[in-house]
């Protein structure tokens, strides 16, 4: 009898142990199982975002993630409009409206993008939703999403009178202004006036160098750039007609944050009161201009180059006020204010019929 427990004991033993062992093992594989299912979708995701990081020119497609109803606005500013300015307003308003401005440094100051880097810069700007709302700004010619197969982003811009323009960016890269003091500029030290540069037939005061906004404004094509095509200066026209959402100019500048605010109010609440109230309405002021004679402003506004940017500027003045007398009215105080509400919905009809008589 002793003998018969001693072997049950010893086979429940056995069996425990078989069992605890068996359990071992199926837990083991378990976690193997687990741990190199981890590691292959690592690899998996290592393997795509190499693909998508050095993948050549190609289209958007639906794989890329976007968010159509966060906006970005793009501002390819011109030189010398108030765009510092204006810049160092909207990120005043990061903060408090919750939404993100970023700095697009093209290297070595050019106007223009590599095509592969217009790509990117669409997907990457389409596809960073944790940075939006956001405006990107920086000093480059008009580029085009869509013809990635990407959503277009909002364009803005401010243009200034062109030989207005052209004096300040003279005087500026020989004197610097009082927003980075000791900041060298390329003409630093040179104290040739506009006048004598003019009558030198100098490099930076050649009619040529009026030469911006249309380009601009135009985009990368090799035809926007040749001065005093009559297809860029048409092409701007459609442009800033068709593909930007406002464009203001520099003598209007207080309008043109008004009529913002009323186009966007999630990104710029808030605008107003700042350029009105604030210190940064004006913060970039050129050291020291001097008005050239009749006789150069008479030369200047003679030539071609001239009269073709004046004419795109009247056009974008006209166009600006058009938008502003439909956008905007004036308080009781005669102060300039943007406008909503102006719509409404009505004979609302479903599946069930009239839902409604006015919304």
């Amino acid at each position: 009898m002793r003998m018969l427990r001693h072997f049950i004991m010893t086979k429940h033993r056995n069996l425990v142990t078989c069992v605890a062992v068996v359990g071992f093992l199926l837990i083991y594989v378990e976690l193997r199982l687990s741990q190199l299912q981890k590691t292959e979708i690592k690899e998996v995701k290592s393997v795509q975002e190499s693909q998508r990081v050095n993948s050549p020119l190609g289209f958007y497609t639906e794989t890329e993630k976007f968010e159509s109803n966060v906006p970005i606005i793009l501002y390819n500013r011109v030189p010398k409009t108030g765009s510092t300015s204006f810049s160092n307003l909207v990120y005043d308003l990061t903060k408090t409206n919750k939404m993100y401005c970023l700095h697009l440094n093209i290297t070595k100051n050019s106007l223009k993008i590599p095509i592969g880097d217009q790509y990117n810069l669409a997907r990457n700007m389409t596809t960073w939703v944790e940075r939006r709302p956001a405006l990107y700004h920086g000093h480059f010619g008009y580029f085009s999403f869509a013809q990635f197969g990407f959503p277009e982003p909002m364009y803005i811009n401010i243009l200034r009178e062109p030989l207005d323009r052209l004096l300040s960016f003279y005087y500026f890269i020989r004197y610097g202004d009082d927003f980075r003091i000791g900041l060298r500029r390329t003409k630093q030290g040179d104290k040739t006036t506009f006048d004598e540069c003019v009558a030198q037939n100098g490099h930076d005061c050649q009619p040529r160098a009026l030469w911006l906004q249309i380009p601009m404004m135009c985009g990368q094509s090799a035809e926007c750039w040749k001065v005093g095509s009559q297809w860029a200066l048409q092409q701007a026209k459609d442009n800033l007609v068709n593909r930007y959402a406002l464009v203001g100019v520099t003598e209007q500048l207080e309008d043109f944050v008004v009529v913002l605010e009323a186009i966007q109010p999630r990104m710029f609440n808030g605008i107003i009161n700042k350029f009105r109230t604030g210190s940064k309405s004006h913060i970039r002021n050129t050291i020291h201009k001097e008005p050239p004679s009749e006789a150069t402003l008479a030369a200047m506004k003679n030539t071609k180059t001239y009269r073709m940017e004046r004419e795109f500027y009247d056009f974008a003045v006209r166009q600006f006020e058009h938008i502003k007398r439909y956008s905007t009215y004036k308080d009781e105080t005669g102060t300039l204010q943007p406008l909503y509400g102006q719509y409404h919905y009505e004979k609302i009809f479903g599946p069930s019929g009239n839902m409604d008589r006015k919304h």
